[in-house]
Protein backbone atom coordinates (compact mmCIF):
# COMPACT_ATOMS: atom_id res chain seq x y z
CA UNK A 1 0.00 0.00 0.00
CA UNK A 2 1.50 3.11 -1.08
CA UNK A 3 2.09 5.53 1.76
CA UNK A 4 0.39 8.65 2.42
CA UNK A 5 0.87 11.77 0.52
CA UNK A 6 2.80 14.78 2.08
CA UNK A 7 1.56 18.14 2.85
CA UNK A 8 3.48 21.33 3.83
CA UNK A 9 4.12 21.09 7.38
CA UNK A 10 3.82 25.23 8.16
CA UNK A 11 0.65 25.80 5.56
CA UNK A 12 -2.59 25.11 4.27
CA UNK A 13 -2.68 24.11 1.06
CA UNK A 14 -4.08 25.87 -1.85
CA UNK A 15 -7.41 25.15 -3.10
CA UNK A 16 -5.98 23.04 -6.16
CA UNK A 17 -4.31 20.74 -3.87
CA UNK A 18 -7.25 19.56 -1.78
CA UNK A 19 -7.66 16.59 -3.70
CA UNK A 20 -4.01 15.52 -3.12
CA UNK A 21 -4.30 16.17 0.76
CA UNK A 22 -7.51 14.89 1.82
CA UNK A 23 -7.34 12.26 4.72
CA UNK A 24 -3.99 13.95 5.58
CA UNK A 25 -2.88 14.86 9.05
CA UNK A 26 -1.93 18.50 8.69
CA UNK A 27 0.55 19.09 12.06
CA UNK A 28 1.18 22.81 12.46
CA UNK A 29 5.07 22.81 13.97
CA UNK A 30 7.99 24.38 13.69
CA UNK A 31 10.90 22.02 13.03
CA UNK A 32 14.12 22.34 14.27
CA UNK A 33 17.00 22.82 11.42
CA UNK A 34 19.62 20.33 9.91
CA UNK A 35 22.36 21.53 12.61
CA UNK A 36 19.67 21.53 15.24
CA UNK A 37 19.10 24.77 16.46
CA UNK A 38 15.26 25.52 17.03
CA UNK A 39 12.95 28.52 17.06
CA UNK A 40 11.73 29.96 19.85
CA UNK A 41 8.73 28.36 21.16
CA UNK A 42 9.19 25.60 18.49
CA UNK A 43 7.41 23.25 20.46
CA UNK A 44 9.70 20.46 20.12
CA UNK A 45 10.71 18.73 23.23
CA UNK A 46 14.77 18.10 24.15
CA UNK A 47 15.93 15.90 21.84
CA UNK A 48 15.81 11.69 23.08
CA UNK A 49 17.39 8.39 21.60
CA UNK A 50 15.33 7.82 18.62
CA UNK A 51 17.16 6.13 15.64
CA UNK A 52 18.44 8.20 13.22
CA UNK A 53 17.52 6.82 9.60
CA UNK A 54 20.90 6.20 7.06
CA UNK A 55 21.40 4.52 3.98
CA UNK A 56 18.66 6.51 2.76
CA UNK A 57 17.48 5.48 -0.64
CA UNK A 58 15.29 7.82 -3.81
CA UNK A 59 13.77 6.32 -6.23
CA UNK A 60 10.85 6.18 -8.56
CA UNK A 61 11.57 10.08 -9.19
CA UNK A 62 8.85 11.73 -11.44
CA UNK A 63 9.13 15.72 -12.66
CA UNK A 64 6.47 16.30 -9.21
CA UNK A 65 7.34 13.28 -6.82
CA UNK A 66 9.53 10.67 -5.67
CA UNK A 67 10.01 7.48 -3.25
CA UNK A 68 12.05 7.52 -0.12
CA UNK A 69 12.76 5.04 2.23
CA UNK A 70 15.48 4.36 4.67
CA UNK A 71 17.08 1.97 7.25
CA UNK A 72 17.57 3.04 10.89
CA UNK A 73 18.18 0.86 14.33
CA UNK A 74 15.25 -1.24 15.83
CA UNK A 75 16.19 0.51 19.48
CA UNK A 76 12.78 2.62 20.08
CA UNK A 77 11.81 2.14 16.72
CA UNK A 78 7.85 1.93 18.21
CA UNK A 79 8.33 4.90 19.66
CA UNK A 80 8.06 6.77 16.38
CA UNK A 81 5.09 8.78 15.17
CA UNK A 82 5.96 10.79 12.54
CA UNK A 83 9.10 11.40 9.89
CA UNK A 84 10.22 14.93 9.02
CA UNK A 85 11.71 15.75 6.08
CA UNK A 86 13.87 18.46 4.95
CA UNK A 87 13.56 19.26 1.39
CA UNK A 88 15.31 21.91 -0.34
CA UNK A 89 15.86 23.25 -3.57
CA UNK A 90 19.59 22.75 -3.82
CA UNK A 91 21.08 26.47 -4.42
CA UNK A 92 24.50 27.67 -4.94
CA UNK A 93 25.82 29.07 -1.91
CA UNK A 94 25.49 33.13 -2.32
CA UNK A 95 21.92 32.58 -3.83
CA UNK A 96 20.25 32.09 -0.61
CA UNK A 97 21.61 34.10 1.90
CA UNK A 98 19.16 35.90 3.59
CA UNK A 99 16.64 33.17 4.20
CA UNK A 100 15.73 32.74 7.86
CA UNK A 101 16.73 29.59 9.46
CA UNK A 102 12.76 29.50 11.03
CA UNK A 103 11.18 29.55 7.30
CA UNK A 104 9.62 26.13 7.00
CA UNK A 105 11.10 23.89 4.60
CA UNK A 106 10.02 20.75 5.92
CA UNK A 107 7.30 18.09 5.59
CA UNK A 108 5.75 16.01 7.94
CA UNK A 109 3.54 12.92 7.81
CA UNK A 110 2.45 10.03 10.44
CA UNK A 111 4.62 7.06 9.95
CA UNK A 112 3.62 4.78 7.44
CA UNK A 113 5.97 1.51 5.89
CA UNK A 114 8.58 2.38 3.60
CA UNK A 115 8.88 3.61 1.03
CA UNK A 116 7.08 6.54 1.03
CA UNK A 117 5.97 8.68 -1.70
CA UNK A 118 6.43 12.28 -1.35
CA UNK A 119 4.25 14.65 -3.94
CA UNK A 120 3.15 17.92 -4.11
CA UNK A 121 3.27 20.42 -7.62
CA UNK A 122 3.36 23.10 -4.84
CA UNK A 123 6.31 22.60 -4.03
CA UNK A 124 8.19 20.45 -6.21
CA UNK A 125 9.46 20.85 -9.55
CA UNK A 126 11.07 19.20 -12.61
CA UNK A 127 14.30 19.04 -13.60
CA UNK A 128 15.17 20.43 -10.35
CA UNK A 129 17.93 19.57 -8.63
CA UNK A 130 17.23 19.25 -4.47
CA UNK A 131 18.85 17.98 -1.41
CA UNK A 132 16.67 15.88 1.36
CA UNK A 133 17.66 14.63 5.20
CA UNK A 134 15.12 13.20 7.71
CA UNK A 135 14.72 13.20 10.65
CA UNK A 136 12.14 10.09 13.10
CA UNK A 137 9.90 12.13 15.65
CA UNK A 138 7.61 11.09 18.64
CA UNK A 139 4.32 13.59 19.35
CA UNK A 140 4.00 13.56 23.03
CA UNK A 141 0.43 13.98 24.64
CA UNK A 142 1.41 17.86 25.33
CA UNK A 143 1.98 18.15 21.80
CA UNK A 144 5.17 18.36 21.73
CA UNK A 145 7.92 16.12 19.60
CA UNK A 146 10.63 14.24 20.60
CA UNK A 147 12.88 14.36 17.11
CA UNK A 148 15.75 12.05 16.30
CA UNK A 149 19.20 13.67 14.96
CA UNK A 150 18.83 14.62 11.18
CA UNK A 151 20.20 12.36 8.98
CA UNK A 152 23.05 12.50 6.27
CA UNK A 153 22.05 15.09 3.64
CA UNK A 154 21.76 13.38 0.08
CA UNK A 155 20.69 14.97 -3.43
CA UNK A 156 18.57 13.88 -6.04
CA UNK A 157 17.31 15.88 -9.36
CA UNK A 158 13.39 15.57 -10.16
CA UNK A 159 12.48 14.22 -13.73
CA UNK A 160 11.28 16.16 -17.03
CA UNK A 161 8.07 16.13 -17.96
CA UNK A 162 6.18 12.94 -19.24
CA UNK A 163 4.18 12.05 -21.87
CA UNK A 164 1.23 12.48 -19.82
CA UNK A 165 2.47 16.24 -19.12
CA UNK A 166 3.33 16.60 -22.36
CA UNK A 167 -0.25 15.60 -23.70
CA UNK A 168 -2.09 18.09 -21.36
CA UNK A 169 0.38 21.04 -22.40
CA UNK A 170 -0.63 20.03 -26.18
CA UNK A 171 -4.45 20.19 -25.23
CA UNK A 172 -3.89 23.70 -23.76
CA UNK A 173 -2.03 24.53 -27.30
CA UNK A 174 -5.06 23.16 -29.16
CA UNK A 175 -7.41 25.36 -27.33
CA UNK A 176 -5.84 28.47 -29.21
CA UNK A 177 -4.22 27.41 -31.91
CA UNK A 178 -6.48 29.36 -34.56
CA UNK A 179 -7.55 28.50 -38.40
CA UNK A 180 -5.02 27.22 -40.63
CA UNK A 181 -2.89 28.91 -43.35
CA UNK A 182 -1.06 27.76 -45.78
CA UNK A 183 2.64 27.80 -46.10
CA UNK A 184 5.09 26.95 -48.76
CA UNK A 185 8.91 27.08 -47.38
CA UNK A 186 10.76 26.66 -43.93
CA UNK A 187 13.37 28.96 -43.11
CA UNK A 188 16.12 29.38 -40.53
CA UNK A 189 17.18 33.29 -39.93
CA UNK A 190 20.97 33.58 -39.04
CA UNK A 191 23.65 36.24 -39.31
CA UNK A 192 26.02 35.82 -42.66
CA UNK A 193 28.81 34.52 -40.91
CA UNK A 194 26.68 31.37 -39.79
CA UNK A 195 26.19 30.61 -43.19
CA UNK A 196 29.97 31.41 -44.22
CA UNK A 197 31.06 29.43 -41.41
CA UNK A 198 28.83 26.22 -42.84
CA UNK A 199 30.04 26.26 -45.79
CA UNK A 200 33.48 26.70 -45.08
CA UNK A 201 33.67 23.90 -42.23
CA UNK A 202 30.70 21.40 -42.63
CA UNK A 203 30.82 21.16 -46.58
CA UNK A 204 27.48 23.04 -46.65
CA UNK A 205 25.54 21.54 -44.45
CA UNK A 206 23.76 23.33 -41.50
CA UNK A 207 24.57 20.75 -38.52
CA UNK A 208 21.93 20.11 -35.42
CA UNK A 209 23.23 21.46 -32.12
CA UNK A 210 21.80 20.86 -28.71
CA UNK A 211 18.39 22.90 -28.26
CA UNK A 212 19.09 25.39 -25.20
CA UNK A 213 17.10 25.52 -22.44
CA UNK A 214 14.05 28.30 -23.45
CA UNK A 215 10.52 27.16 -22.74
CA UNK A 216 8.94 25.12 -20.14
CA UNK A 217 11.52 24.27 -17.20
CA UNK A 218 10.02 20.37 -17.48
CA UNK A 219 10.10 19.82 -21.69
CA UNK A 220 12.49 16.74 -22.04
CA UNK A 221 14.00 18.00 -25.11
CA UNK A 222 15.74 20.87 -23.65
CA UNK A 223 19.50 20.54 -23.53
CA UNK A 224 19.27 17.21 -24.62
CA UNK A 225 17.50 16.89 -28.24
CA UNK A 226 19.92 18.02 -30.99
CA UNK A 227 18.43 19.59 -34.25
CA UNK A 228 18.16 23.07 -36.50
CA UNK A 229 15.50 25.55 -35.70
CA UNK A 230 13.21 26.57 -38.45
CA UNK A 231 10.47 28.90 -38.87
CA UNK A 232 6.74 28.50 -40.95
CA UNK A 233 4.86 31.10 -39.90
CA UNK A 234 3.27 33.83 -42.73
CA UNK A 235 2.21 37.42 -43.20
CA UNK A 236 -1.34 37.01 -42.92
CA UNK A 237 -2.01 39.98 -45.92
CA UNK A 238 0.84 38.11 -48.16
CA UNK A 239 1.21 34.38 -47.25
CA UNK A 240 4.54 35.10 -47.31
CA UNK A 241 7.71 34.54 -44.17
CA UNK A 242 7.88 37.89 -42.49
CA UNK A 243 10.59 40.07 -43.79
CA UNK A 244 12.02 40.86 -39.62
CA UNK A 245 13.89 38.63 -37.81
CA UNK A 246 15.53 38.27 -34.11
CA UNK A 247 18.33 36.19 -35.37
CA UNK A 248 19.83 37.87 -38.31
CA UNK A 249 19.86 39.40 -41.48
CA UNK A 250 20.53 36.39 -43.69
CA UNK A 251 18.02 33.51 -44.18
CA UNK A 252 17.62 30.31 -45.90
CA UNK A 253 14.53 29.35 -47.45
CA UNK A 254 13.81 25.99 -48.66
CA UNK A 255 10.63 24.09 -49.85
CA UNK A 256 8.14 22.41 -47.52
CA UNK A 257 8.18 19.01 -49.14
CA UNK A 258 12.01 18.87 -48.62
CA UNK A 259 11.64 18.81 -45.00
CA UNK A 260 7.66 17.56 -44.08
CA UNK A 261 6.68 14.95 -46.32
CA UNK A 262 5.03 11.33 -45.32
CA UNK A 263 8.96 9.82 -44.86
CA UNK A 264 8.42 12.14 -41.76
CA UNK A 265 7.55 11.77 -37.98
CA UNK A 266 5.95 15.15 -36.42
CA UNK A 267 6.45 15.45 -32.76
CA UNK A 268 4.96 18.10 -29.79
CA UNK A 269 7.57 19.40 -28.13
CA UNK A 270 6.40 22.38 -25.81
CA UNK A 271 4.09 24.88 -25.40
CA UNK A 272 4.94 28.24 -23.64
CA UNK A 273 5.20 32.08 -23.47
CA UNK A 274 7.47 34.75 -22.03
CA UNK A 275 5.04 37.30 -20.23
CA UNK A 276 3.69 38.29 -23.39
CA UNK A 277 -0.13 37.65 -25.14
CA UNK A 278 1.69 35.55 -27.73
CA UNK A 279 2.59 31.92 -27.21
CA UNK A 280 4.82 29.69 -28.64
CA UNK A 281 4.32 25.86 -29.73
CA UNK A 282 8.00 23.82 -30.50
CA UNK A 283 7.13 20.71 -33.30
CA UNK A 284 10.17 18.14 -33.76
CA UNK A 285 10.08 17.43 -37.16
CA UNK A 286 12.74 13.91 -37.48
CA UNK A 287 13.14 11.62 -40.95
CA UNK A 288 11.54 7.90 -39.90
CA UNK A 289 13.69 5.67 -38.49
CA UNK A 290 16.53 8.67 -37.82
CA UNK A 291 18.41 9.15 -34.00
CA UNK A 292 15.95 12.34 -33.97
CA UNK A 293 13.02 10.01 -34.70
CA UNK A 294 14.15 7.55 -31.82
CA UNK A 295 14.79 10.33 -29.47
CA UNK A 296 11.07 12.13 -30.02
CA UNK A 297 9.22 8.62 -30.20
CA UNK A 298 10.15 7.66 -26.29
CA UNK A 299 9.57 10.85 -24.76
CA UNK A 300 6.71 13.23 -27.10
CA UNK A 301 3.53 13.06 -27.99
CA UNK A 302 3.28 12.54 -31.79
CA UNK A 303 1.45 13.93 -34.60
CA UNK A 304 -0.58 12.95 -37.56
CA UNK A 305 1.16 14.99 -39.77
CA UNK A 306 -2.73 15.14 -42.01
CA UNK A 307 -4.00 15.92 -39.02
CA UNK A 308 -3.34 18.18 -36.57
CA UNK A 309 -4.10 21.82 -34.75
CA UNK A 310 -0.48 23.09 -35.74
CA UNK A 311 1.29 21.98 -39.09
CA UNK A 312 -0.01 19.58 -41.37
CA UNK A 313 0.68 18.40 -44.58
CA UNK A 314 -1.59 16.41 -47.12
CA UNK A 315 -2.11 15.63 -50.73
CA UNK A 316 -4.07 16.79 -52.90
CA UNK A 317 -4.47 16.32 -56.52
CA UNK A 318 -1.52 14.80 -56.45
CA UNK A 319 0.62 18.12 -55.00
CA UNK A 320 1.37 18.82 -51.16
CA UNK A 321 0.07 21.20 -49.36
CA UNK A 322 0.68 22.97 -46.44
CA UNK A 323 -0.65 24.53 -43.81
CA UNK A 324 0.16 26.17 -40.52
CA UNK A 325 -1.75 27.56 -36.75
CA UNK A 326 -2.25 31.11 -37.23
CA UNK A 327 -2.34 32.13 -33.60
CA UNK A 328 0.63 30.40 -32.46
CA UNK A 329 4.39 31.31 -33.32
CA UNK A 330 5.73 27.99 -34.07
CA UNK A 331 9.10 26.96 -33.65
CA UNK A 332 10.21 23.82 -35.48
CA UNK A 333 13.31 21.41 -34.65
CA UNK A 334 14.30 19.15 -37.71
CA UNK A 335 16.92 16.77 -36.47
CA UNK A 336 18.89 16.13 -39.62
CA UNK A 337 21.40 18.16 -41.45
CA UNK A 338 20.39 20.19 -43.73
CA UNK A 339 22.48 21.25 -47.20
CA UNK A 340 22.80 24.53 -48.40
CA UNK A 341 22.26 23.51 -51.81
CA UNK A 342 19.02 22.79 -51.36
CA UNK A 343 17.10 26.17 -51.06
CA UNK A 344 18.67 29.30 -51.04
CA UNK A 345 19.75 32.28 -48.71
CA UNK A 346 19.45 35.52 -49.01
CA UNK A 347 19.33 38.91 -47.15
CA UNK A 348 16.22 40.28 -45.73
CA UNK A 349 14.93 43.55 -46.27
CA UNK A 350 13.41 44.04 -42.71
CA UNK A 351 14.59 44.99 -39.28
CA UNK A 352 16.42 42.63 -36.28
CA UNK A 353 13.79 42.51 -33.95
CA UNK A 354 16.32 41.38 -30.99
CA UNK A 355 12.98 41.47 -28.49
CA UNK A 356 11.43 38.22 -30.22
CA UNK A 357 14.21 36.28 -29.48
CA UNK A 358 13.99 32.72 -27.55
CA UNK A 359 17.08 32.16 -26.93
CA UNK A 360 17.11 30.72 -23.46
CA UNK A 361 13.99 32.76 -22.93
CA UNK A 362 11.76 31.83 -19.28
CA UNK A 363 8.47 30.70 -19.47
CA UNK A 364 5.60 32.71 -17.43
CA UNK A 365 4.94 30.38 -14.75
CA UNK A 366 1.90 32.22 -13.52
CA UNK A 367 0.10 32.03 -17.48
CA UNK A 368 -2.97 29.99 -16.76
CA UNK A 369 -3.13 29.41 -20.93
CA UNK A 370 0.25 27.56 -21.26
CA UNK A 371 0.90 26.18 -17.68
CA UNK A 372 -0.39 22.40 -16.17
CA UNK A 373 -0.81 21.70 -12.81
CA UNK A 374 2.74 20.24 -11.91
CA UNK A 375 5.53 21.70 -10.88
CA UNK A 376 7.01 24.72 -12.91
Amino acid sequence: MEAPRLAHAMSSPTSPCEEVIKNLSLEAIQLCDRDGNKSQDSGIAEMEELPVPHNIKISNITCDSFKICWDMDSKSKDRITHYFIDLNKKENKNSNKFKHKDVPTKLVAKAVPLPMTVRGHWFLSPRTEYTVAVQTASKQVDGDYVVSEWSEIIEFCTADYSKVHLTQLLEKAEVIAGRMLKLSVFYRNQHKEYFDYTREHHGNAMQPSVKDNSGSHGSPISGKLEGIFFSCNTEFNTGKPPQDSPYGRYRFEIAAEKLFNPNTNLYFGDFYCMYTAYHYVILVMAPVGSPGDEFCKQRLPQLNIKDNKFLTCDEEDGVMVYHHAQDVILEVIYTDPVDLSLGTVAEITGHQLMSLSTANAKKDPSCKTCNISVGR
